[in-house]
């Protein structure tokens, strides 16, 4: 008998792609408990503020089942009341039964739901923020290695001037780089929403502070402290601001179309046969055509990373439609989309480490290419050598435009070789000779600042966030389920 339940649908993120970490952060266990620590940390401010008579055995009795949830009991009361938060509320309190009265006092469903979802998303950003520098350290090294590889550069995906290969991966590394400040920032500055009751005034925390405004902010600076926050929004309606949702899904769509752009460019040199993600021995690459070498994973983080794009445009329409103090309409596509983005933003780094760990690098095809379309970008350096000589520029700028087109047309009108610097030797116009000519074609005199523009950037901006990535051993090894 099989041990999963095939009748049933399953989500890919969780079974397929995102990792058991973060789907962990996502978990329903994760949740419920996470109330529970809410709850536990209300009655604990209340009892040391003095605003409820709670006693130390009772905060000890709420403690003592804070990670132990009696899921039976919540669904069966769950199904009488409709009510999630006071199901959990009522299944708590039948374990810690000395505590049941003092359970979510003054508090609002907002105060487990809302405070969990900040805490679960600041718990996925620090897990991103490490991935993303480990994704970073990956492609700084790429980088480095390959940073005086000439390669062909290309605008409007046409031959321009030369680059190198690894100034080509600096532009991908920059990308994720901006985006591992936005996620750093996010997760060291996202407020709690606190404690703020039904419509975000506090009127029941006031009615338990007998009117001390200043009891009630001690309040929730403490609860917020037993969290480890130092900040909680300064003002809300029943719920925090939506916009929290839509900047949190803002950045993990940054990551998505980061990510979108280094595999496109990976599956155009791979079918350029200039640079290949990684292939395992056994694996496939195409059912029907056994010689196939598909950029599948390369695929795999384009589709993942579409699906975040896509998703991302929710919480900016739920922002947009919440009324007053709050409406409800956003809670079942919040439940979706905030846990599916993460997970496919985690599976994304995931499986771009992987990639990046070891793309294969085919120097003497990318030479081929270049050595195809290098005599044409060397006819600006022909022409300046010639004019040197004593040649009129004008002249000679006309006559290489003629001869260019009449190479250009042996090449793709007839697949013959690029003959440019053949025409130029043979035509005294220019007054040089073959060795003179084939002087010009190393290809690096055309990357410019190529390689020293990797190393400063590296050095400037990367090498101190990859210094401080601390040793985590098989925990940061990548091990794709697919």
């Amino acid at each position: 008998m099989a041990d999963k339940d095939y009748g049933v649908y399953s989500n890919p993120l969780t079974v397929r792609y995102a990792s058991a970490e973060m789907s962990r952060l996502f978990s329903p266990d994760k949740k419920f408990t996470t109330w529970r620590r809410l709850w536990v940390a209300l009655a604990e401010a209340e009892r040391e503020l003095g605003l409820a008579d709670i006693s130390e055995g009772q905060i000890a009795e709420l403690k003592k089942y804070e990670n132990d949830v009696n899921y039976a009991e919540a669904e069966a009361r769950e199904r009488e009341v409709r009510h999630d938060v006071m199901a959990h509320v009522h299944a708590y309190g039948l374990q810690a039964r000395s505590a049941a009265p003092i359970i979510h006092l003054g508090a609002t469903s907002a105060y487990v739901g809302d405070n969990t979802d900040i805490i679960q998303m600041r718990e996925a950003f620090l897990l991103l923020v490490r991935k993303l520098a480990l994704l970073m350290k990956n492609l700084a090294d790429f980088s480095m290695k390959h940073r005086g590889l000439p390669t062909l550069g290309f605008t409007h995906f046409q031959p321009a001037q030369l680059v190198t290969v690894g100034k080509r991966a600096s532009l991908w590394l920059q990308d994720f780089y901006f985006d591992y400040l936005d996620a750093a920032s996010f997760a060291e500055s996202i407020p709690l929403l606190g404690v703020k009751g039904t419509t975000g005034t506090q009127a029941s925390f006031l009615e338990l502070a007998e009117g001390d405004g200043g009891n009630v902010a001690r309040l929730e600076s403490l609860v917020a402290e037993k969290l480890g926050f130092s900040e909680v929004v300064a003002v809300s309606g029943q719920t925090y601001t939506r916009k929290i949702d839509s900047k949190a899904l803002n950045i993990l769509s940054g990551i998505a179309q980061s990510a979108a752009k280094l595999t496109n460019d990976i599956r155009l040199l791979q079918s350029m046969k200039e640079i290949e993600e990684p292939f395992e021995k056994s694996q496939i690459g195409s059912s029907a055509m056994a010689y196939k070498r598909n950029p599948m994973r390369s695929e795999r983080v384009s589709s993942l990373a579409r699906y975040i794009m896509g998703v991302a445009a929710v919480p900016p329409m739920t922002e947009a439609t919440q009324w007053f103090e709050r409406t409800l309409d956003d809670s079942a596509s919040r439940r979706i989309v905030i846990p599916e983005a993460f997970m496919a933003a985690d599976a994304i780094i995931d499986i771009l480490r992987n990639v990046t760990d070891g793309l294969v690098v085919h120097e003497q095809v990318i030479r081929a290419h270049v050595m195809a379309e290098l005599p044409f970008m060397a006819s600006e350096n022909i022409l300046m050598d010639a004019v040197k000589k004593g040649g009129d520029r004008q002249e000679l700028h006309e006559r290489i435009r003629v001869h260019s087109q009449a190479a250009a047309g042996q090449v793709k009108d007839f697949g013959k070789p690029n003959d440019l610097l053949e025409r130029i030797a043979g035509d005294p116009a220019f007054g040089l000779s073959a060795a003179e000519i084939e002087g010009l074609l190393e290809p690096s005199l055309y990357t410019g600042r190529s390689a020293e523009q990797v190393e400063e950037f590296i050095a400037r901006d990367i090498a101190p966030i990859i210094e401080k990535i601390p040793e985590n051993g098989d925990a940061d090894k990548v091990e794709l389920k697919v």
